[in-house]
């Protein structure tokens, strides 16, 4: 395994529950039972406040001399336990029925192992010297404007978690403990910046913004003014389908430390999500990715399937199964201190572990239990899996460098309010 410096590296599911019907036979000479009472209307939604513990751990039987789970960040140490995430969300979000103006924020902040990789640069990313730190995963302002169509127009300002993807930071988003190669490494996770969702008929939403690149804040002298955009496709194929395809394009190297004009140099990333909901208790979703950057002339492109299959109110199986290329082995990397992966991408001095150009594939099986015990006003989730990660073309990435397979077990709990 090959351990080398650069100065950046890149680093989701929904269940249908159709409603049934039954038919009346009631004899015509009865008289009809009466009618149920029509639901109330909820009305818009008002101020929130919610969070969640979560903590986990990742067994390896290799028990692997530097102590990483390669292929894996925010489950990269072997056999250790990890505060994952203290996360806390303040919001008052926008009514989904609004057809008029409309107004609301979001805040949240993360303090957990997880934000070694999920910093702003610049902010807040040197504090804490340990494992654990803190974050601002979104501070933004939030408008629904009756423009365009009757659907209107979404506008998000500020900093904010990617619209790119399946697999979100917040954990309670996701079917698994650890993530795939492609929310690793294939993606974005946050911006500074703007953009809009213009809902111009049921089925199709246009997305269109600017930002300062990709996890960046402002001046924080990496990145530079980026576009996203793309579109999504809602309630084809009698509602089953769903389809989010979006690209972000700028500048994402730093400036200071390669040897090239760093703001003319692109990044393009691009991903597909398509989420198809065959039945009530099963789905389908797949994700498409191509990331490019022209500074290191280097390229990675990945598909990942998952599904989802819900037994009942307590349990849903989840299964992923993954390739992902990393051509020139630049996308795919271990960071073993915990201010590597943000000095990695602010161009400073930092440790970064590579196993050079391969093919990677992990297939990932697992469950989401909800236990029924009474924690009121909290909920209690635990997530374990079982994770086979496989490089071809005998690439040894894993076990420090020695072996082509990783398999790992692993569970996590998540306790919410």
């Amino acid at each position: 395994m090959q351990k080398y410096w650069i100065g950046a590296i890149a680093p989701v599911m929904a269940l249908l529950c159709p409603a049934t019907g039954f038919a009346d036979d009631q004899p015509a000479a009865d008289a009809p039972p009466a009618a149920d009472a029509p639901a109330a209307d909820a009305g818009p939604p008002g101020f929130k406040l919610s969070g969640h513990l979560e903590a986990g751990v990742t067994f390896n039987p290799a028990s692997p001399a530097d102590g990483l789970n390669f292929g894996q960040l925010f489950t990269d140490k072997s056999n250790q336990p990890l505060l994952n995430q203290a996360l806390i969300t303040a919001e008052q979000p926008l009514d989904p029925k609004a057809t008029g103006y409309d107004f609301g924020f979001r805040f949240q902040a993360l303090f957990g192992s997880d934000a070694r990789y999920t910093h702003f640069t610049g902010e807040f990313d040197q504090t804490f010297s340990g494992r654990d730190e803190f974050d601002i995963v979104e501070a933004n302002l939030q408008a629904h404007l009756p423009v365009l169509s009757d659907g209107g127009v979404d506008l998000k300002l500020g900093q904010y978690a990617t619209p790119i993807g399946l697999e979100v930071i917040d954990a309670t988003g996701n079917p698994f403990y650890s993530h795939s190669y492609i929310f690793n490494f294939g993606i974005p996770l946050k911006h500074t910046g703007g953009y809009l969702t213009a809902h111009l008929s049921d089925t199709l939403d246009v997305y269109l913004g600017g930002d300062t690149g990709v996890n960046t804040s402002i001046g924080s002298g990496v990145g530079g003014p980026s576009f996203l955009g793309g579109f999504g496709l809602n309630a084809l194929l009698d509602g089953k389908l769903t389809v989010l395809a979006l690209t972000h394009i700028g500048p994402a190297d730093p400036s200071d430390s390669v040897g090239f004009d760093a703001n003319t140099a692109l990044r393009y990333i691009n991903d597909i999500v398509l989420t198809y909901k065959a039945s009530d208790t099963l789905t389908y979703t797949t994700e498409l990715n191509y990331i490019r950057d022209d500074g290191f002339d280097a390229q990675a492109f990945g598909i990942a399937q998952y599904i989802g299959y819900t037994l009942d109110d307590a349990v849903t199986l989840n299964g992923r199964a993954e390739l992902f290329r990393d051509d020139q082995g630049f996308f795919v990397a271990a960071f073993p201190h915990p201010f590597d992966f943000v000095n990695a991408e602010e161009g400073q001095p930092a440790t970064v572990i590579s196993a050079g150009p391969a093919t990677y594939d992990e297939l990932t099986i697992g469950a989401t239990y909800k236990p029924s015990v009474s924690l009121d006003p909290f909920t209690l989730t635990l997530r374990p899996e079982l994770r086979w990660d496989h490089t071809l073309s005998n690439t040894k990435a894993f076990d420090t460098g020695t072996s082509t397979d990783q398999v790992t077990l692993a569970v996590d709990a998540i306790l919410a309010f």
